[in-house]
């Protein structure tokens, strides 16, 4: 009869407590070069990437808030959130969640380590532990070292919100940190599908591999044009909602239910994990993954388990169109308009102007859609009135709108020349561009709430 992994634990001599398997786990762990590699990576390479690029005449303008990386050294860590959520994350889970089971597959080693720990449930929880600490460790790394970069390369300055409104210094270093604490829940769930890749599929590269495809599989989904429902129920959404942080009303519910959903993945990809990792024969030393077992108790389930969310989230919001709709488009670009306009004013020494006193409001039309347009695209387009104190005559400028599946849209300014135009002015750390003539915004999915 073939012995089971329970069976196999050795009997009288006491067991090894979780503290002790942890410390035995983060020492091979660290011992490995190319964990203490990509540990130094992520505490150096951010703040030399964040100061060399603040330097540069040519900002990285397609990375949300990366035409604001001269201006303040807040700018700097949100682009490398950007970057992180996109590949660093998804592949340092994998370097790490994605390898620590399968490593002892191709050493051979599981015998031993079942006989000197004499329970797998112990072996299970210290190689989880250890794995969550390094991961922690490489995003602490990640946030530190371009925070560090930033402010030390450009200063500890005001950051222009995703509306245009000024968030002021100690504002924007909360709220960046708090991106990066929500971007931790997506990265806890591909750490979570690493350790049922590497339990499942043993030896395998697809185990090593698995949480960097997931994540890639999310992009791509992230790019079509899926009802909201199913966009939030996606468990990467918490690396994009938490853009809602940077508006003047906080776009607090698709962060949440994106943080909720994450946590969900990460629990259930965790248990099914431990529960494969305990009903795994180790005596049979070819018995280290199948597909047929990655697709039964890992894939079916994880589908099953996104059907679920899907279910839950559209029922709860009752959201299942594209969540970009004329009205909201028409509100977003107005409010960011008139943020930016009086930014504008102070800049060019003019006399200021309030947002209430510009009573800015915008009428926007999707390619023929005059009416009831919604949906992303690139045809988007704007025309922006407004007025100022004593005068008669009302302004107008026109925008074309490239606005993306997740919400973002980026402003292009059509005329007239001289208020959206491209031409410099005089700011307090030197010459930049226009303001009005191109800006970042973004449309909130769901209906939003007083932050």
């Amino acid at each position: 009869m073939t012995a089971t992994l329970t069976e196999n634990v050795t009997v009288g001599a006491p067991r090894v407590s979780v503290v002790r398997g942890y410390r035995f786990e983060l020492v091979k762990l660290l011992s490995q070069w190319r964990i203490r590699l990509v540990i130094l990576a992520c505490w150096i390479a951010p703040a030399l990437f964040v100061a060399a690029v603040s330097q540069q005449d040519s900002l990285p303008v397609d990375t949300l808030f990366g035409r604001w990386m001269h201006a303040t050294g807040w700018a700097g860590p949100l682009v490398v959130l950007g970057f992180a959520g996109t590949w660093a994350l998804p592949l340092l889970t994998s370097l790490v969640a994605g390898d620590v089971f399968a490593s002892e597959d191709r050493l051979g080693t599981w015998r031993h380590l079942l006989v000197a720990v004499r329970s797998p449930p112990r072996i299970f929880a210290a190689k989880a532990l250890a794995s969550l600490t390094v991961i922690l460790s490489l995003v602490a790394g990640l946030v530190c070292s371009s925070a560090v970069g930033g402010v030390a390369a450009v200063g500890n300055r005001p950051l222009v919100g995703l509306d245009g409104h000024l968030l002021t210094a100690g504002d924007a270093a909360g709220k960046v940190f708090l991106a990066w604490a929500c971007a931790l829940a997506p990265t806890l769930a591909l750490a979570a599908i690493g350790l049922l890749g590497s339990v499942t599929l043993g030896r395998s590269p697809m185990g090593l591999l698995l949480p960097a495809l997931v994540a890639l599989a999310m992009q791509i989904a992230q790019m079509l044009p899926l009802p909201v429902a199913v966009r939030l129920a996606l468990p990467g959404y918490a690396f994009i909602s938490w853009n809602g942080l940077f508006t003047g009303t906080a776009q607090w519910r698709p962060l949440l239910i994106g943080i909720v959903v994450s946590a969900v993945w990460a629990v259930v990809a965790t248990g099914l994990a431990y529960l494969l990792f305990l009903r795994r024969d180790f005596t049979n030393l070819t018995d280290d993954g199948s597909p047929r077992r990655a697709l039964v108790a890992g894939a079916l389930p994880l589908a099953g388990l996104l059907a679920l969310t899907v279910g839950v989230v559209a029922g709860a919001t009752g959201a299942m169109g594209s969540g970009i709709e004329q009205t909201k488009v028409q509100d977003s670009v107005a409010v960011a308009f008139a943020h930016l306009y009086r930014q504008q004013a102070e800049e060019l020494n003019r006399p200021a102007v309030t947002e209430a006193q510009l009573h800015a409001s915008a009428a926007c039309t999707k390619g023929d859609v005059a009416d009831g347009a919604q949906g992303a695209g690139n045809d988007w387009r704007c025309v922006v009135s407004w007025h100022l104190p004593d005068v008669v005559a009302t302004g107008t400028a026109v925008y074309q709108l490239d606005v993306t599946p997740d919400g973002r849209f980026v402003a292009d300014g059509d005329g007239p020349k001289e208020v959206n135009g491209y031409f410099l002015v005089r700011t307090p750390i030197g010459d930049a561009p226009n303001p009005l003539w191109q800006f970042d915004g973004n449309v909130a999915l769901l209906g939003t709430t007083k932050g």
